[in-house]
């Protein structure tokens, strides 16, 4: 039996990615709807028939081509399909069939969808952070790892914090280092994870970001101008602690007391 749950949450992740395709395409054009119409090619816009929007295998099938146009079919598709197939896995493997299972999986689909939505756009909708932050802080109700107190501080503390720094860098320089979004964004981790978890989520984003700044520098030649998008680092900083907090604190309370 376990084996059939855990084959169906991989199935249940790669359809929903597959829908999450839709949102990261449709959602930041304006008026669209990322219910009607349906599926369709980009190019073309010939309606996608269900043989051929089977999850990844579809994609491998059509090699990559729409079958009408013959059109490339953007890698990103079976990319998304896939890793929100792993994130379903990962959940039911540390949650089972659970409340804490269906609720951390709204949680990483929007983190999905974020990341690269601000990856190609530079932005985060609102219409995702901040229906994250009241479901985060509504779900703590019921979420036993999680107390309605932690997931409130998370939110004031989570916006706080980059509020704070966003508006000392602007103080500083007159130009704008963080948009409105990732500070949203923050907030919304915080709503699900609980104020402990931003330490790591800041520190941990940071630090790649950082890196990953400076290989743009270089890359691009623009010097302090390099911009790059933030959120990206936060969602993947979110997921990492959701999968392994235990873990992370263990290390943490080990460098702690390693002089003791």
């Amino acid at each position: 039996m376990d084996i059939i749950f855990t084959f169906a949450s991989l199935c249940f992740g790669a359809v929903v990615g597959s829908f999450l395709n839709v949102v990261i395409l449709r959602l930041p054009a304006a008026d669209a709807s990322i219910v009607f119409p349906a599926s369709h090619c980009p190019a073309c816009k010939t309606p996608i028939r269900w043989y051929d929007n089977i999850p990844v295998l579809s994609f491998i099938v059509l090699r990559a081509r729409c079958r009408a146009c013959r059109a490339p079919i953007s890698v990103q598709y079976p990319l998304v399909e896939l890793c929100m197939a792993l994130l379903s896995l990962a959940l039911y493997t540390k949650f089972a069939l659970s409340f804490e299972y269906f609720f951390y999986f709204l949680f990483v689909a929007a983190l999905l969808v974020i990341i690269f939505i601000d990856i190609h756009h530079q932005i985060i909708p609102d219409a995702i952070s901040l229906p994250g932050i009241i479901i985060g802080f509504a779900g703590s109700f019921l979420n036993p790892l999680v107390t309605w107190q932690q997931s409130g501080i998370g939110i004031l503390v989570g916006s706080g914090i980059l509020y704070a720094v966003a508006l000392g860098y602007y103080l500083a320089t007159k130009r704008e280092g963080m948009g409105g979004g990732d500070i949203k964004l923050l907030g919304m981790i915080g709503a699900f994870l609980g104020w402990q978890s931003l330490l790591f989520v800041i520190f941990a984003s940071s630090l790649s970001g950082s890196i990953v700044g400076i290989f743009a520098m270089v890359q691009q030649g623009k010097g302090g101008k390099t911009r790059i998008p933030f959120g990206p680092f936060l969602a993947l900083a979110a997921i990492v602690f959701l999968f392994f907090q235990r873990e992370i604190f263990q290390l943490w309370y080990a460098y702690l007391t390693r002089g003791i």
